[in-house]
């Protein structure tokens, strides 16, 4: 590039921002200021950045801005056969990548018709390791959510706690977040020999620190008093911008889509749906999503529990038993479109495949990102609050912006 090029774009007027400003400086009123939170923030979760609009320490608006980290998923995904998509699949949310492997391997296999042929030792190991992963990125969502009220003990203890999880994990497959373990018809592999042991030892080791996890921040009166009646989502509100997960049923509504479609073997598990009571304040606050999501380890050590017992029992391990018997060679679906939906911890994650039934790389895999929808009333909740309860209104929504920018 030419010096005159170089001065050209750098001149008054022709430098235009990427991602410009909703609120120009010079057209504030008295005594509103402009704040740029993010996107190298701690308190963002992330590299999201925060337009925000204050009267003093008030919030009056909060523009999210998007796009730092973003992976290309859709594309990657579209110059590729089905089952490559996986590892890609992985890095939305890095922090459940069991959960996301889970929605998309169900979603092939759907359309190739073989949903209904998988083994129930199979199905059983996929919801195992899925639920263990769900209590890791939970274990995150409330650490980092004490840590960023400004509590820093919980955060250690979580931690700790997540830790044996990730070493399980990665002893089933060898990685520690990203796994590509659960397979188009299958699995990577059976379950290493005493998992099942080891597993149910460290269930019998949680129990008790979830109590103690009560006492320490959910119960806590000044983490009590920064987050009831704070960020109030209306039940109304929460369906019609779509917000999916904790964040949902802490506003009331049991909606939860292993009840709802009853896929892979959950109608057969006993567990309970939990939803905000406006315990400690109003329902749909910025408590009562910590508090859904505290319940929400209960109930999948409960499922991973069933899950232990039926794999120590019915469905044993067997020599003969082989994860990925029905795991096709070549994927070529028939030309169909369609949508496939889980629960992840963070709430609805879809998949819209579309299959021209010539190849086996999809012609188009759209996904729906719970993060993406959730962060969208970000500014409904913050307004009229002080900046501080920004901070703890972001913590409550419990995002990964691998998932919102995809």
């Amino acid at each position: 590039m030419s010096n005159q090029e170089v001065q050209y774009i750098y001149q008054e007027g022709n430098l235009q921002a990427s991602e410009p400003n909703k609120y120009r400086v010079e057209e504030l009123e008295q005594g509103r200021m402009l704040i740029n939170i993010g996107p190298q923030h701690p308190s963002t979760h992330g590299v999201l950045r925060l337009e925000v609009l204050t009267d003093g320490e008030v919030v009056k608006d909060v523009v999210p801005h998007i796009g730092y980290l973003h992976r290309c998923f859709e594309k990657h995904v579209e110059s590729m056969p089905y089952n490559q998509g996986i590892p890609f699949v992985d890095r939305m949310d890095y922090l459940a990548a069991m959960n996301s492997e889970h929605a998309y391997a169900m979603g092939v296999e759907k359309m190739l018709g073989i949903a209904d042929k998988i083994p129930p030792r199979v199905e059983y190991i996929r919801v195992l390791v899925a639920e263990l992963n769900r209590l890791a990125s939970h274990f995150v969502a409330i650490g980092t959510y004490a840590m960023d009220i400004g509590a820093f003990t919980p955060f250690m203890w979580l931690m700790r706690d997540r830790e044996y999880i990730l070493r399980m994990l990665e002893w089933t497959c060898g990685a520690r977040m990203l796994y590509n373990y659960i397979w188009v018809g299958g699995l990577f592999y059976d379950l290493p020999v005493g998992f099942e042991e080891k597993c149910t030892e460290f269930i019998h080791y949680l129990k008790p620190k979830m109590i103690e996890l009560r006492r320490l921040v959910v119960e806590n009166k000044i983490f009590v008093q920064r987050t009831a009646n704070i960020g109030i989502l209306p039940l109304k509100k929460a369906i019609n911008a779509g917000i999916t997960g904790p964040m949902l049923r802490a506003s009331g509504l049991k909606f939860d889509l292993r009840r709802v479609d009853g896929y892979s073997v959950y109608p057969e598990l006993d567990f309970e749906v939990p939803i905000g009571t406006g315990e400690m304040g109003k329902v749909g606050d910025c408590w009562d999503r910590n508090w859904v999501r505290v319940l929400e380890c209960d109930e999948s050590i409960k499922i991973i529990e069933q899950c232990l017992a039926v794999l120590k029992g019915k469905h044993v391990r067997t020599r003969e038993f082989d994860p990925q018997e029905v795991v096709p060679k070549k994927i070529r679906p028939k030309a169909q479109d369609l949508y496939v939906r889980a629960e992840n911890p963070k709430g609805e994650l879809g998949f819209f495949f579309r299959a021209d039934g010539k190849s086996d790389i999809p012609f188009r895999c759209k996904a729906r990102g719970c993060s993406f929808v959730n962060i969208s009333v970000i500014p409904d909740l913050a307004r009229d609050h002080m900046v501080a309860d920004l901070i703890a209104i972001i913590g409550s929504i419990d995002m990964v912006l691998g998932e919102v920018d995809r």
